[in-house]
């Protein structure tokens, strides 16, 4: 399982929470406290927003903790939103294109799960997504897949909206293939704006997720694990829950997936 950040708020370095604190993800990813596995090196990669529409992208199959032109942009960049991903592949292989976060247009989206026997229904899924859509494919991963799940149902108008349909969709993929439904779904993605969430598993064991407000510039955060387990003031967010964080603050819903009749699987 993988590990991220994600940051909304007055403008801020990056280091402040990818590198500096005791616990940041660059220390997760060689030692992760709360996943299957403490090793996060199958890559890494950072969206943010500054004064264009569009995110920046720097990704890389380089392990977080080795690559010093990660630590370079993190010191230097200053941003009031931003993603941030390292990597342990639950299949697909190790590239770039494989690497969070993923975006389209304004969008960007990250992903720490996986959708379970994703190689005997990744055809049908793909199948399903309209050609525009389909087009934007670039890696192998189910996150990237999910991702552009999420936009063919919608995702620019309906947020919570098209993650609940795309879940359905993988759902009930996984039943038409005689799987019995398995997905783990911890993701954050942004249109440069507002910052979502959602935390969602179909058994008891979605991966974990927290919030908290930043002592430094009081903007909030969402992470998989805390950076810094001293001084902050963690809130885990409960399963099978949506979260959404603006400027004015942070809206917690429940989540679940659309029912099945409204899910467009080809």
């Amino acid at each position: 399982m993988c590990r991220w950040a994600a940051y909304l708020g007055e403008a801020v370095f990056l280091e402040d929470i990818l590198t500096a604190p005791c616990h940041s993800l660059i220390a997760q990813s060689h030692c992760a406290q709360e996943a299957k596995s403490p090793t996060n090196g199958d890559g890494f990669g950072l969206a943010w927003y500054g004064d264009r529409p569009e995110p920046g992208l720097y990704r890389d199959i380089l392990p977080a903790w080795s690559d010093p032109n990660l630590k370079s942009l993190c010191r230097q960049i200053k941003s009031g939103l931003f993603l941030a991903h390292v990597r342990a592949s639950t299949g697909g292989a190790t590239s770039r294109m494989n690497c969070h976060p993923f975006i389209s247009s304004s969008w960007s989206f990250m992903h720490n799960g996986q959708i379970g026997g994703f190689e005997k229904i990744r055809r049908a899924l793909e199948n399903s997504l309209s050609d525009a859509v389909f087009d934007q494919r670039e890696g192998t991963t189910d996150s990237e897949l999910f991702f552009l799940l999420m936009i063919d149902e919608g995702l620019a108008t309906d947020p919570q909206g098209a993650v609940s349909r795309a879940t359905s969709r993988v759902l009930e993929a996984s039943r038409r293939a005689g799987l019995e439904p398995a997905l783990k779904l911890t993701a954050a993605f942004s249109d440069g704006q507002a910052l979502h969430a959602v935390r969602y598993a179909t058994d008891a064991h979605a991966p974990t997720l927290y919030t908290s407000v930043l002592r430094k510039g009081g903007g909030r955060c969402i992470v998989s694990e805390p950076f810094d387990r001293e001084g902050g003031d963690w809130q885990a967010i409960p399963p099978a829950s949506f979260v959404t964080i603006t400027g004015d603050g942070m809206a917690i819903r429940p989540f679940a997936p659309a029912p099945a009749k409204l899910a467009l699987v080809g």
